[in-house]
């Protein structure tokens, strides 16, 4: 099974949602007395948030380094949104326990949602931690190392109605110097029955827009050439001066109270504004907000990417609410059928489906296949359901599909997907397509690889190409994953 989902290309950087993949610090030497460094997991969040991490440690003495060995200071910015992110982690605290044996006075420190979640519990379960932070806290992250320097156990798991850390550059880590994230909002107000990002998140809030565009200004000075916006719910995103908490500023806005209003649609465009060479993504779009509005300022511009990430989850409506997700099929189906008729049959679409969600029957299972049958995404990101402690499912809904009829729905459903990845591959054959340059293939020094607008991966023959450019490529072979050809004038 490992095979077939790396074939369909489930684990690329840029657009996974929750892998088994890590991130790891860079090295980087610039006279700071200590060094740092972080191992990061599973969404694009957490690497964001990773480098925000390292911008507050860089302004107080630290360094990044890519080996741990070397670090007087160890963060793991953690996730939880599946168990075995979690095994994962507490894996990796053991063998990081040879090392503190050896060098008592390491810091070891565990971030983002595992820590939200868990909280002292950590701090009792895996002696070996030191510092416990959530996502909220980043800026404590200081005086919490200190402490800890001093011999204290430190924690600070509160989460923040208003932090959104627009103020801070991030540490650009293991950056391609092609692709930037840019953060423009934090948390979540979703309380889908399966996840625990509200409880590790906290409420969304928005991001201050001005401070969006002036990151991506930065971003494309320094030689980027594209930038993903970052959000649980990027289609939620909305900000005033006057208010940056979604759910404050909609009763606000109800009340008449609320002066200026920027939605996602208004932020896609300024931030496409910055220079048509840079080239604008976005993740995740929630069914339930995706707006019309958003679509068409998506054709306006030619550097806003046309590929969406729209999760359906499930394609039968009784369970999609079991799972909260307040949209039904039909209403999914509506949304697929305006991103066709707006943005043309070519725009990507890619989903997350979860297998075997409580009570779910084998008609419903196959109303899952019937709307892959429809949408025909270019990907999915797919897992068989597992209970996380601490979620309205695991408190209310019994886990009752037996393991084995999970592994083999997960099955039927990746087996599908692998089917209409290639056939939405071949749809590209002969046609030119551009090409945003990243970097060399991973299987040949003498080719390229880049992706086209729908988010593709495109390898062709280097030639006098370089990372950053815009190859306009003419593709006449493709693989369930990758799109193939040559340059062309």
């Amino acid at each position: 099974m490992d095979n077939i989902i790396q074939d369909i290309d489930i684990l690329d950087r840029n657009s996974r949602e929750a892998t088994d993949t890590v991130i790891t610090s860079k090295e980087e030497n610039t006279g700071k007395a200590k060094k740092l460094y972080i191992e990061s997991y599973g969404c694009q969040m957490n690497f964001a948030d990773s480098e925000i991490v390292s911008s507050i440690m860089k302004d107080n003495g630290y360094d990044t380094t890519s080996e741990f060995e070397q670090a007087d200071v160890i963060f793991l910015n953690t996730c939880s949104i599946r168990e075995k992110a979690e095994q994962t982690v507490r894996k990796r605290l053991s063998d990081f326990n040879k090392i503190k044996k050896r060098k008592p006075e390491l810091t070891i420190g565990v971030l983002g949602c595992m820590a939200e979640r868990l909280k002292d519990k950590l701090l009792e379960e895996e002696k070996l931690v030191d510092v416990v932070v959530g996502p909220d806290a980043y800026r404590d992250l200081p005086s919490l190392v200190g402490s800890a320097e001093e011999g204290l156990k430190a924690i600070n798991t509160l989460l923040s109605r208003e932090e959104t850390y627009a103020d801070i550059s991030p540490v650009r880590l293991n950056s391609n110097g092609v692709n930037a994230f840019i953060s423009i909002m934090r948390g979540c107000d979703n309380m889908c029955s399966f996840c625990v990002v509200p409880f590790t998140r906290g409420r969304e809030r928005s991001r201050d827009p001005h401070s969006i565009v002036r990151e991506a200004q930065d971003l494309f000075d320094q030689g980027y050439r594209e930038v993903t916006l970052l959000g649980q719910n990027v289609d939620s995103y909305k900000w005033s001066p006057e208010e940056n908490n979604k759910a404050w500023l909609e009763k606000k806005e109800k009340q008449g109270e609320a002066e200026t209003i920027i939605n996602f649609a208004n932020l896609i465009e300024m931030v496409a504004q910055v220079s048509p060479d840079l080239r604008v993504r976005f993740s995740t779009s929630h069914p339930k907000d995706i707006t019309n509005e958003v679509l068409h300022t998506m054709k306006k511009y030619e550097n806003i990417c046309k590929y969406i990430h729209l999760p359906a989850q499930s394609g039968n409506s009784r369970v999609l609410e079991l799972m909260n997700r307040t949209y039904t099929r039909e209403w999914y189906i509506n949304r697929v059928d305006a991103i066709r008729e707006i943005l043309g049959e070519e725009c990507g679409i890619s989903s997350d489906m979860i297998a075997g969600f409580c009570s779910e029957t084998e008609e419903e299972h196959q109303d899952t296949l019937s709307l892959m049958d429809y949408v025909k995404f270019d990907f999915s990101y797919m897992f068989f359901y597992s209970e996380r402690p601490g979620t309205l499912a695991a408190k209310k809904l019994n886990d009752d599909v037996p393991l084995e009829v999970k592994k083999r729905r997960l099955q039927e459903i990746i087996d599908k997907q692998r089917q209409y990845s290639f056939e939405r591959n071949k749809l590209d054959l002969n046609k030119v397509h551009k090409v945003l340059v990243e970097g060399t293939s991973k299987r040949s020094e003498e080719h390229l690889s880049g992706r086209n607008s729908a988010n593709k991966v495109v390898i062709f023959p280097k030639k006098n190409f370089k990372k950053g450019d815009y190859v306009n490529v003419f593709v006449d072979d493709c693989t369930t994953a990758t799109l193939l050809g040559n340059p062309v004038d």
